[in-house]
């Protein structure tokens, strides 16, 4: 269905100006979504020979560079507000669906052994639980040998996505947190907690450190042994971060049921809903006054939602609905230049 609407939307778009080459492009932000941005060039470069520079900066600086029209697409795991958009100007649209997994690093505990609770979670990133062995980790894991071990904490220095998605999540489980710490793309964290930049620099510090705790996208687990939390989710269930978590968490959520995918997904019902998913979202000039810059990026999304869906699951991301990506095609096709026509994503491949 998507890539019918598709074929004719941009057969249509192709018409109200002239047909253009693929040329190389920039994009910037999100690091969660740097596998697939990677993934999807990779493949893209073969078949047009168009080259992506992506620069996994971290959704907020990657916003800071569309507003700035430093490239050619920004990459944001928060959708700003239509307000927001109307004023820089931006158009945003959804790129796929992807999920946030706390991870560990304790010796003699193998992925998926360690279990917790979205409270205790928010108390561990609180600062209230300080060692590894404290009485509301280890009454959720009676089978477990926990050490007497300071708990040493991971979180994002940068502006970024997941952390916003994250402490979204830690709010709607713990009122505590959301009243001390707030949800936002940067967070004052308490004293004493390691910051380090990029999701890169969590699977750097994870690996290196004895103790810690920390949350990245699921992607990075799987891509770098990383050793994942069962989470108890909003029905009571204990569930390991899964494709099939992200999809149940999608299903119930106002992206399905309203074709509203301003909202977050985090803490949704529904018994294999992974409680921590989060969507991807990419931003173009609603205006630009650089064709030659924002076409090719416009181009890239196209091909991408019409050739790349295999890709998006073997990047553990789960494809857009029908319905969304449909939505998502119109946002692309309303970005005109100037002179007010519509830019031309002829593909030519």
């Amino acid at each position: 269905m998507q890539k019918f609407l598709a074929i004719t939307l941009f057969a249509v778009v192709g018409s109200t100006s002239q047909a253009a080459g693929i040329t190389n492009f920039t994009g910037a932000g999100s690091s969660a979504a740097a596998p697939i941005y990677r993934s999807w060039a990779t493949e893209y470069q073969k078949q047009s020979g168009a080259v992506l520079s992506y620069e996994p900066v971290g959704s907020s600086a990657g916003l800071k560079k569309i507003r700035a029209g430093e490239t050619g697409f920004g990459a944001s795991d928060v959708a700003p507000s239509q307000v927001e958009l109307d004023k820089d100007g931006l158009v945003l649209f959804p790129v796929a669906i992807t999920g946030i997994a706390p991870v560990f690093n304790l010796p003699g505990i193998r992925d998926g052994q360690l279990r917790l609770s979205g409270d205790v979670l928010a108390r561990i990133f609180m600062g209230e639980i300080k060692r590894w062995n404290a009485t509301p980790i280890a009454q959720l894991n009676p089978e477990l040998t926990l050490p007497a071990t300071p708990i040493k904490v991971l979180v994002r220095s940068d502006g970024s996505g997941t952390t916003y998605n994250f402490a979204d999540y830690l709010a709607k489980v713990n009122p505590a947190f959301k009243e001390t710490l707030g949800v936002k793309t940067t967070i004052s964290w308490p004293p004493g907690f390691t910051g380090v930049k990029g999701s890169d620099g969590v699977v750097k510090g994870m690996k290196e450190t004895l103790g810690a705790i920390g949350y990245v996208d699921f992607g990075y687990v799987k891509d770098n042994n990383l050793r994942a939390i069962q989470m108890k989710n909003a029905e009571e269930e204990f569930l390991y971060p899964s494709i099939s978590g992200f999809k149940a968490a999608l299903s119930n959520s106002d992206w399905v049921k309203k074709s509203n995918f301003t909202t977050t997904l985090t803490n949704h019902r529904g018994r294999e809903t992974w409680p921590i998913t989060m969507g991807t979202f990419a931003l173009v000039p609603r205006i630009t006054d650089n064709v030659a810059r924002t076409r090719p990026a416009l181009q890239f999304f196209v091909w991408a939602f019409m050739n790349g869906d295999a890709l998006v699951q073997k990047n553990n991301f789960v494809r857009l609905p029908d319905r969304v990506q449909a939505l998502a095609f119109k946002a692309i096709a309303s970005v005109q230049d100037k002179q007010g026509h519509t830019v031309n994503m002829n593909l030519g491949l």
